[in-house]
């Protein structure tokens, strides 16, 4: 591993001193402003760990998914069973997959079902304007399920007419058709896309056939913008030993999940309002014999319906945030019954500045109802300080916390019996950072720790036992850090681009009173990321990608993937290798991830 190291550092090295001096229009991330929270910030003004994915970055790793490119994420943990993103679990800074909200245009697409649904909805990369990853404690911006922070992802805009045609198809029948078109019309604009996707599988039982629809309109574009925002995303799949049974070869299951909201941005004086109505379904349906169903079988139906007011006012004394959200959550099941929650949160944060605006504070505070468990509050404060246009220096610290899902609570399966007395968890939550930012290098640094209380583990009272319940057991404390280093520069005239990011994560687990536990801390003790996203000559370019991940568990291995496309006028040629070198690894429980598979693909633009 450190000669590794060392062939990074080596590269580098060679890279920064072959770099011509030719002006270079880069993607910097320092004008993008961060819209998931009410106080509007530009990246560099930001007093939180961001990182931020582009569209540019997703198409040069060749990646076909959401869950595959933020593989690439310092800090993240994406544990998959299977390949293009199927089943997914989405981790932040060692926490659990329950305890990380995903947001799409800043709509909170939680389930109450289970956080193992929490990727159903990530859309189509042909859509995905950037992926906005907030890290650290967020609760006091988004509520309960931000318990170690959230993913973002922000849709495209529409700048013109075009319709874009796709085709992929490679290893283990793999088969990809996508078509993508822009409207922009006078009053209004349009975003429709289509794709289907499937596989006959690496391994028996691992086939899948995946749909997705989403539409995104702007109507009155040019007065008060109506913006509506539909998806629908049908996964089948054979799920052959998942949810820690090996054993159980012959498991399947199939998930529909939909989403629609409507809302918009209203601007009065110094006023800027942002209501938004939305609908979240997802259903879930598993078969633990796929030929037979009768054997076993769960259907669960989980609806969300809410309603959100969030708004700022600009003054001399700086910026103030608020807002209110009020949601209903439904679940309809043959295991966890029919039951029903009601939800409300207030927010209120002000960011003060002194100094010549280069000194910020911002204190604010989440107070949340639930109508099963008591209501909790969340105070929180960011401060940051600019020290040059270049570089911010940064720390924040907040309260956290997420309730039990209804799969906690309420299931009953031979393996598994809910336990209704649980109670929330909770955490404190700290991290001090740095961003040095210029128009050719970017730097962050940010180190966390984080003291969790009452987490929620499955028990059983002997070695013998078969079924678990879930119990508030574990304390523990987690602390690490992360940084992530970006060069860009030209050979030649072509832009390059490096990427590389390291995270350290350790984990003190308190000792707890039960003797046998289901599930055990099992972060990224280690884990490194990298990426070299080239052009050798006009329109062709290429990337290569390597991960590297030392588990707690002590486990590890070492992924390298490669891509390529050519640009042929309106016509673009790519392939994407995973895996490159046949790594035996697993990602989620026993379920190991595919050798090396290649994929090619084809895309034509109608303009």
């Amino acid at each position: 591993m450190k000669n590794k190291y060392f062939l990074s550092a080596l590269l580098l090295s060679a890279l920064l001193g072959n770099a011509q001096e030719t002006e270079l229009k880069t993607d910097s991330l320092k004008e993008v402003v961060v819209t998931s929270s009410r106080i509007d910030l530009p990246f560099k003004e930001n007093s939180r760990t961001i990182q931020i994915v582009t569209a540019e970055d997703i198409k040069k790793l060749g990646v076909t998914n959401v869950a595959d490119a933020l593989q690439q994420v310092a800090g993240i943990d994406v544990r998959r069973q299977g390949v293009n993103g199927m089943q997914a679990d989405l981790y932040i800074r060692g926490g659990g997959f329950d305890q990380t909200l995903l947001l799409i245009d800043g709509i909170k697409v939680d389930d109450p079902q289970t956080g193992h649904h929490t990727l159903n909805l990530a859309l189509p990369i042909e859509v995905i304007k950037r992926i906005e990853v907030i890290k650290g404690p967020a609760a006091r911006i988004f509520g309960q399920n931000a318990f170690t922070g959230a993913v973002n992802i922000v849709t495209k805009d529409v700048e013109e007419n075009s319709l874009i045609a796709k085709v992929q198809g490679g290893s283990f029948g793999q088969f990809i058709a996508e078509a993508t078109g822009t409207v922009s019309l006078k009053e209004s604009s349009h975003i429709v896309h289509f794709s289907k996707n499937f596989s006959e599988g690496y391994r028996h039982n691992t086939d899948f056939d995946n749909t997705n629809y989403v539409l995104k309109s702007q109507f009155n574009k040019n007065k008060l913008p109506i913006n509506l925002l539909t998806s629908y995303s049908e996964r089948k799949f054979g799920a052959n030993g998942f949810y820690g049974i090996p054993s159980a070869t012959e498991q399947y299951e199939e998930t529909q999940a939909s989403l629609v909201g409507l809302s918009t941005v209203i601007k009065n004086g110094n006023f800027t309002w942002k209501p938004r109505v939305y609908w979240r379904r997802n259903q879930d349906e598993y078969h633990y014999i796929r030929s037979n169903p009768s054997i076993y079988r769960n259907l669960h139906i989980t609806n969300k319906f809410a309603a959100e007011l969030n708004g700022s006012y600009e003054s001399k004394v700086g910026i103030t945030g608020f807002g209110v959200e009020m949601a209903k959550y439904y679940i309809s099941s043959n295991r966890l019954g029919d039951n029903s929650r009601e939800m409300a949160s207030v927010f209120l944060e002000h960011r003060f500045q002194f100094l010549d605006n280069k000194f910020d504070i911002t204190p604010g505070v989440a107070v949340s109802y639930f109508s099963d468990f008591d209501s909790k509050a969340f105070p929180g404060l960011d401060l940051g300080y600019q020290i040059s246009s270049d570089f911010r220096v940064y720390g924040n610290i907040g309260y956290t916390y997420r309730v039990p899902t209804y799969t906690d609570l309420y299931y009953i399966g031979p393996q598994a019996i809910g336990n209704e007395n649980l109670q929330p968890e909770e955490a404190l939550s700290e991290e001090i950072g740095i961003k040095w930012l210029t128009s050719r290098f970017d730097f962050t640094f940010a180190a966390f720790n984080r003291d969790s209380n009452d987490l929620i583990d499955y028990v059983r009272p002997t070695e013998t036992d078969v079924v678990y319940t879930p119990q508030n057991i574990q304390d523990v404390n987690t602390k690490g850090f992360e940084t992530q280093v970006e060069y860009r520069f030209t050979l030649n005239t072509l832009p390059q681009k490096i990427k590389m990011g390291y995270t350290f994560i350790e984990d003190d687990v308190k000792q707890s009173s039960a003797a046998y536990s289901r599930y055990s801390i099992n972060s990224m003790k280690h884990q490194f990321v990298g990426n070299y996203a080239m052009e050798w000559f006009k329109n062709f370019s290429n990337s290569i990608g390597y991960r590297y991940v030392e588990r707690t568990s002590g486990v590890s291995y070492n992924i390298w993937d490669v891509s390529a496309s050519y640009q042929l006028k309106a016509l673009e040629f790519s392939v994407y290798a995973n895996n490159i070198f046949n790594t035996e690894y697993v990602e989620a429980g026993m379920v190991p991830m595919p050798k090396g598979n290649v994929l090619f693909g084809m895309k034509y633009l109608f303009k």
